[in-house]
């Protein structure tokens, strides 16, 4: 017997700014889908997902939630007032009862449920909306970006709880691997209608391509058609004007459908401009030292980074990415080691917090006040790489119209405020290029285009991001920082990376039980008065933790084994010799703390 949807939208309609958003949009989410919701920047994806959510209203039609079934959001920006702490505002849709759920989530998605919401960053508040859904655990979840602002472990924890899950989701997201691992089918909204393709994302590319080029051959006919009909009453209406009205209709109305057609939303005019060329080595980096308040970033790290490279930085979240970065352009002194920099640099950031955007300002303005391009807020012109612009012209060859131009850079979306500080970025010229999680918010048409002119780009890069797809599109080199100061350098991109380490962080974390699964412990524990919940997750954890570190240490010991490595290569040698000492010791420590839980759980 067939189930009944878990929800239905029926020939929904929406205008914002008396521009359309939707018109006759209709959709139905079934039990068990898992679905992609896809398409450009400003097509409305947030806004469709809200009207899913019932938080927004459609001008017409109608929703439908069928009855009993939970329809979960995850917010963007919650509102938590009235909460003292994160784990407060997360818990405060379950039962009493139910409340270690948090704890459970705030580990996988690593925020500290005791954190004050008054002094909670976006990213937090964030993960904390995200951890209110998943133990809230509805029938449908509402996923937007959901991704944004976690770290490759956190996201391969999520990923692994949605595997799981048997609830149904629709999921947004600019992560091509998450969306490749999860859907399996996909909604696009394309000019205000939405496609619906039995098919996950990673097939949406080649379905999205074959529908535009069906599209362009019949625009292709239809200019035909309309050509042949315009020399024909040029040519031949003053001979048959009586009987032919008809035809004429005809070729009004032809011309009508041209101009009724939407036309497709362009790529940005994106270019990065090399300059001036740098040194051929960028930046020397021997021994460098770094902790901070106890906690070791970097222990002896050395690195040469030659003029072209692409490296990336991965790591978990606080473990020191940007702190390494800001050490290897002198920006943050070491503790010890030097830093030796090239000649003829010229730096450009991506921030990823946006700082360099006034949320205040227009659009015009934060294009126009920029000391560094030696333009004033009052000018009408922005200089692009040597060459003075019109503001509305240059913000038009990043997608914005000319009615954005005067509106508040608070008024745009995450992905228009990435493009905008993308075209800040790009009016000047630079051969050393900083981007600090450039993809979060972009479309995936914007992210194609980023990775190409990465590609083309004659300068150097060093990047930080947790998007497994870019880093292989982009990376020509990998530093991985596993925390305790451990920073290891690795030839290509993530996959490369993970293929050398034979394993990585984050298989821990996806060892790990699902959350059902560890909530049933919990609440054992709970009623036993045993290990706290941290406490019997790290228990569970360590023999995982102790299988990868033992296996890791017989594959360094067989390559140590060869009598010529010390003598052929002893560079090679020396770093297998120190992996060996920092895995021994960890070893050591794991095994240690698995004694001390277990003899506390016992007792």
């Amino acid at each position: 017997m067939a189930r009944a949807p878990l929800l239905q939208i029926s020939d929904i309609a929406l205008t914002f700014g008396g521009d359309p958003v939707f018109e006759d949009l209709s959709l139905v989410v079934q039990p068990g889908d898992r679905v992609a919701l896809v398409g450009r920047n400003g097509s409305g994806k947030s806004t469709l997902m809200k009207v899913m959510a019932g938080l927004v209203e459609a001008d017409s039609g109608t929703r439908v939630a069928s009855p009993g079934v939970q329809v979960g959001y995850m917010e963007q920006d919650p509102t938590m007032d009235g909460f003292e702490t994160l784990g407060e505002y997360a818990a405060s849709g379950l039962d009493l009862d139910e409340a270690y759920k948090v704890d459970m989530v705030a580990e996988g998605l690593k925020f500290d449920p005791a954190g004050k919401v008054a002094t909670a960053s976006g990213g937090e508040r964030r993960r904390a909306a995200l951890a209110k859904l998943m133990a809230e655990a509805p029938e449908l979840m509402l996923l937007d970006e959901p991704t944004n602002h976690l770290d490759i472990e956190a996201i391969a924890w999520l990923e692994n709880e949605l595997k799981t899950t048997r609830a149904a989701f629709v999921l947004i997201s600019h992560d091509r691997a998450f969306l490749r691992a999860l859907t399996r089918a996909t909604l696009w909204i394309d000019r205000g209608a939405v496609r619906r393709a039995e098919q996950g994302f990673d097939g949406f590319e080649e379905w999205r391509d074959k529908i535009w080029e069906e599209e362009d051959q019949q625009r292709h006919k239809l200019n035909r058609k309309i050509k042949a009909e315009a020399r024909w009453a040029v040519e031949g209406i003053s001979a048959r004007r009586t009987r032919n009205q008809g035809r004429l209709r005809a070729l009004q109305d032809l011309r009508a459908e041209k101009a009724g057609q939407i036309k497709r939303q362009g790529t940005a005019a994106m270019a990065f401009d090399g300059g001036s060329t740098s040194g051929k080595k960028v930046v020397e980096a021997f021994g460098l030292t770094k902790a901070f308040d106890g906690k070791s970033i970097v222990q002896g790290f050395d690195l040469t980074v030659q003029r072209g490279d692409r490296i990336a930085f991965v790591g978990p979240n606080g473990v020191g990415k940007t702190t390494l970065i800001k050490m290897l352009l002198g920006q943050v002194e070491p503790d010890a080691g030097s830093i030796k920099l090239g000649t003829n640099l010229d730096i450009a950031v991506f921030d990823q917090t946006r700082a360099a955007l006034n949320p205040e300002m227009s659009l015009w303005e934060n294009l126009a006040n920029d000391p560094e391009l030696g333009v004033s807020g009052k000018s009408d012109q922005v200089m692009v790489r040597g060459n003075p612009k019109h503001v509305v012209g240059y913000l038009k060859e990043f997608l914005f119209d000319e009615a954005q131009a005067r509106a508040p850079v608070r008024s745009l979306s995450g992905g228009e405020k990435a493009r905008l500080l993308l075209a800040r970025l790009m009016a000047r010229e630079s051969n050393l290029l900083i981007l600090d999680e450039p993809t979060n918010d972009l479309d995936i048409e914007t992210l194609d285009l980023l990775q190409d002119i990465l590609g083309d780009y004659d300068g150097t890069v060093l990047l930080v991001s947790h998007d497994r797809d870019f880093l292989d599109r982009v990376a020509t080199t990998t530093i991985a920082m596993e925390g305790n100061g451990q920073a290891v350098v690795y030839a290509g991109g993530w996959t490369d990376y993970r293929a050398q380490r034979g394993g990585d962080f984050v298989e821990a974390a996806v060892a790990s039980k699902p959350l059902a699964k560890k909530a049933k412990v919990a609440e054992k524990k709970t009623a036993s008065g045993g290990l706290s919940f941290t406490e019997q997750h790290r228990l569970e954890e360590l023999p995982g933790v102790i299988d990868r570190l033992t296996a890791e240490i017989a594959k360094l010991e067989e390559l140590l084994a060869d009598p010529e490595l010390f003598t052929q290569q002893p560079v090679k040698f020396q770093k297998a010799m120190d992996a060996l000492v920092a895995r021994q010791n960890s070893l050591s420590d794991a095994e240690e703390e698995w004694l001390t839980l277990e003899e506390k759980a016992s007792a």
